[in-house]
Formats: structure tokens, C-alpha cells, sequence
């Protein structure tokens, strides 16, 4: 690759990380001039959003940082997608995210979502309040390899109990790996209820889908 297009796919990391959509969205335009749809992706976008990530798990930067960066993200994905969907760019994994129901919190949600997309998974997002019978039904559908759920509240939590029986009812439990987060969720919790993972942060999300999906 050429000197000025690894300066370009540098500079996408660099405003994506800044989080500044419009920088990121023109230079994505002038780098699919020069550079490969996934390149671009690799190691600019998710460059960016890598770089954003350890930053937060190290608590250098906080929330709206996050978010201002998945946005400039998104700005470039929008000009990608066309031309990954062309080049057949397979993503690393699939995942499943909702907060169950009951709770219509999402903000940690929305998060561990950005963070999972900047790290290259595809990731289908539920949305709040959703019920056993939806998430069972977008399973068939999406054919998701995890399913991430989300409660902030303690009143709510037991609902994710209540999915994990409810894709074993189903025959599906052993299609998928479950991983629960939100701040009355611990350890002991998703060992109790028999989830394949726990993430305590946003931050640490990314690296337990990496561990769930290479043990498959």
C-alpha cells in the first residue's frame, strides 16, 4: 500500500476517534478512490473505534466520548456499507442485543452495541423492554452466535432467567451463547441463571464476545 493511502486510512482512525462525523464521512469518500472497502474499514474505522475503546476501558475517556466517536463511525460506515456488501467482507460474528422486559434502559446497552460494531461484529439490535417470545423469535430469524441482554434494574434482572428457560424450551439454548450485563448483574448472578458470560463494563464486553466466539 502506498505511503499517502496508509496516511488516509491513519487520518480516518484519527477523526473517528476525535469524532468528527463530517471529517470521517469525506475522507471515507476519497479513500474508496485509493483503497480497498475493507482496508478502510480495518484500519481506518475500526482503527478509530479500537483506539476510542481501550481508551474507555482504561477510563481515559468516559460515555459521551464514546458516543461522539460511534457516530463519526457510523458517518463512514454509511458511505462503506454499499461497497462491503459488494466485496462480500464477512463480519467477525453476529450478535443479539436487547434489554429485557420490563426495562427501558439502554444507554449501557447502546454502548457495548457501538463498541461491538467498532470491533467488527455485526451487531442486531432489539431495542428496550423485550419480551422471551420476541427474542426467541428474532433468534430463528437473525441466527445470531450470542445474545447480549441488558437490565439496569434489580426488578427486571430476573426476566433475563426467565430467556435463558425460555430458549432451552425452545431448543435453542445450545444454538447460542448468553451474555448478561447492567449494574445490579454480577459474577455469581450469570452463574446462577447458567449465562455463558458476564461483562461488569462496556469496555469489557469486546473482549468476552472475542473469548465466547473462539471457543465455538
Amino acid at each position: 500500500m502506498m505511503e499517502e493511502n496508509r496516511q488516509l486510512l491513519h487520518e480516518i482512525a484519527v477523526q473517528c476517534e476525535k469524532g468528527d462525523a463530517d471529517a470521517v464521512r469525506s475522507l471515507t469518500v476519497e479513500a474508496l478512490e485509493h483503497c480497498s472497502a475493507e482496508s478502510i474499514l480495518n484500519q481506518g474505522l475500526m482503527s478509530g473505534m479500537e483506539c476510542i475503546g481501550v481508551k474507555f476501558k482504561n477510563n481515559e475517556v468516559f460515555i459521551p466520548e464514546v458516543l461522539i466517536a460511534a457516530r463519526a463511525m457510523k458517518a463512514g460506515m454509511a458511505v462503506l456499507k454499499p461497497r462491503l456488501a459488494e466485496a462480500r467482507v464477512a463480519s467477525k460474528g453476529k450478535i443479539l442485543m436487547g434489554t429485557v422486559k420490563g426495562d427501558l434502559h439502554d444507554i449501557g446497552k447502546n454502548i457495548v452495541s457501538m463498541l461491538l460494531q467498532g470491533a467488527g461484529f455485526e451487531v442486531v439490535d432489539m431495542g428496550t423492554d423485550v419480551g422471551v417470545e420476541t427474542i426467541i423469535q428474532m433468534i430463528r430469524e437473525t441466527e445470531p452466535q450470542i445474545l447480549g441482554l441488558s437490565a439496569l434494574l434489580t426488578t427486571t434482572m430476573i426476566c433475563m432467567e426467565d430467556v435463558i428457560k425460555g430458549l432451552e424450551k425452545a431448543g435453542l439454548r445450545d444454538r447460542i451463547k448468553v451474555i448478561i450485563g447492567g449494574a445490579p448483574i454480577t459474577q455469581a448472578y450469570a452463574d446462577e441463571i447458567g449465562a455463558d458470560g458476564y461483562a461488569p463494563d462496556a469496555a469489557v464486553s469486546v473482549d468476552l464476545v472475542r473469548g465466547l466466539l473462539a471457543s465455538v
